[in-house]
């Protein structure tokens, strides 16, 4: 293990937090809120710490996939521990494990929350809440890899150890150009929704702090009733849209701005994708006219769909409390809550191209039962995949229900409901935000005990980086 290379990383990501500080230390400073010493002395200690550890001699060892594995993770932990202080040094949330748990689902877009009141905090604070789901979305590190001049020839593997999905690819062959065109399509998105929103009536403060939320399908809002205070299906509509092109693969996206729609319209994962969101609007928005007895009407389309994209994305966000809707709705949300959306997007949960692989594994191992002497291989947009591959989709998987049972009998300590502490694990580690029953999107989490919230956080760390680089750091190996 290369210390003083991971522990210069660490600089670098402290110095980076540091310096995303300074825009709400000035919201904080212009409206007067009361928060900004709070940010001064946040920005004080990153940048300090963040300074003396980048200035660490040594380490110029090219950076290995051990390397790589143990500054995502521990950067992750790093930045959420500091990330916290805000809330707590401006009183915002005065308990450091409340405040830990809020910055975790932040950086993570889990959109997990234990505010109940929202509307009351200063305008410094919520910008931070809202920011720290932006730079989490496309990754902090790559975030980094883009922004520092040199990275050497193993950043490589800091992306490969931050990117969601099973197959890793790079749109061009130098590791940091690639960041810049991700940063550069994330940036672009996010001006263009808050640009949407303006027109369709929120406000600038408003706009800016729900374009970074949607586009990193994080599901932070100013509002206490979240999507539904505007009352708008404009902004509805609007959010829809940004939020399913979050929920893409970002590759697909570069694809498309450079005209190879063919690569686009090949893509499985893609057509998975939006077929179960279409599939899912459709029947949801049946039960709720049959069974819910709603009209059939624009809003109740608007609210079938929202939900429905909402919920595929893992962005939380809410125009109705989805908890109240007949079973077969509330069910069709939960199997959305662990397919979730394409891999190399922000969304969280299992991944569509997962439940490709599986699939197919599954198709393959039947076929072979009934015809054991022929060799079939699984391709995905007509390339092969390898079987360490399928391998890991499978190991991914056990892991992922694992830890959604472990954390699900946590909460049950608390003595909530089944519906509660299942829905809580399940949408902790699938990043995906509200749950289900006294947890659903009008509720929150405020209720659990500090166990639980230091539970439910390292789930949420555990989804958001896809369970490898956390659960190296158990064993003793990783460290020689």
């Amino acid at each position: 293990m290369n210390y003083t290379l991971v522990l210069r990383m660490l600089g670098q990501i402290l110095r980076i937090e540091a310096a995303c500080l300074v825009l709400p230390l000035a919201v904080s400073w212009g409206t007067g809120g009361g928060d900004a010493m709070g940010f001064a002395v946040t920005i004080a200690l990153a940048g300090v710490i963040g300074q003396v550890l980048c200035c660490l001699p040594g380490g110029e060892r090219r950076m290995q996939a051990r390397d790589g594995f143990a500054a995502v993770a521990l950067s992750w932990i790093v930045m959420s521990a500091f990330g916290a202080l805000p809330y707590v040094l401006s009183g915002a949330i005065p308990n450091y494990i409340d405040a830990f748990f809020e910055t975790v689902s932040g950086f993570t877009t889990t959109g997990a929350t234990i505010l109940t009141e929202i509307e009351s905090l200063p305008r410094g604070i919520l910008l931070w809440r809202a920011q720290t789901q932006w730079m989490g979305g496309m990754g902090v590190l790559v975030l980094t890899l883009a922004l520092l001049p040199k990275t050497g020839e193993g950043s490589v593997h800091l992306m490969r150890a931050e990117s969601p999905g099973p197959i890793k690819t790079k749109l061009v062959p130098r590791v940091r150009d690639t960041a810049k065109i991700l940063y550069s399509i994330y940036v672009g998105l996010t001006v263009l929704e808050i640009i949407f929103l303006m027109v369709a009536g929120m406000s600038l403060y408003d706009a800016v702090t729900h374009a970074m939320t949607t586009i990193s399908t994080g599901g932070f809002s100013v509002k206490n009733a979240s999507i539904a205070a505007y009352n708008s299906l404009t902004i509805n509509w609007i959010i829809i849209v940004f939020m399913f092109l979050s929920g893409v693969n970002f590759s697909l996206l570069y694809y498309a701005l450079c005209r190879n729609y063919k690569a686009v319209l090949h893509s499985e994962e893609l057509r998975l994708y939006t077929l179960l969101t279409i599939g899912a609007s459709a029947l949801i928005a049946a039960n709720l006219i049959v069974v819910g007895g709603q009209a059939l009407n624009a809003r109740t389309i608007t609210d079938a769909v929202f939900q429905v994209v909402t919920v595929a994305t893992t962005t939380g966000y809410a125009t109705v409390d989805f908890a109240l809707w007949p079973t077969f709705s509330c069910m069709i949300l939960f199997a959305l809550m662990v397919t979730g959306a394409c891999a190399g997007s922000t969304a969280g949960g299992v991944k569509s191209i997962r439940v490709i692989l599986l699939v197919k594994n599954l198709r393959r191992e039947v076929h072979n039962i009934l015809h054991p002497r022929v060799v079939q291989t699984i391709r995905v947009d007509g390339n092969r995949v390898e079987e360490n591959t399928l391998s890991g989709v499978s190991l991914f998987f056990f892991a992922y229900i694992a830890l959604t049972l472990i954390g699900a009998l946590v909460v049950a300590w608390d003595n909530v409901g089944f519906t509660e502490a299942l829905s809580a694990s399940m949408t902790c580690v699938g990043n995906v935000g509200p749950g289900l029953g006294a947890l659903g999107p009008t509720g929150n989490f405020s209720g659990l005990s500090a166990l639980s919230k230091i539970v439910l956080s390292f789930n949420m760390l555990l989804g958001r980086l896809e369970i490898l680089p956390l659960l190296l750091m158990l064993f003793p190996s990783m460290w020689k």
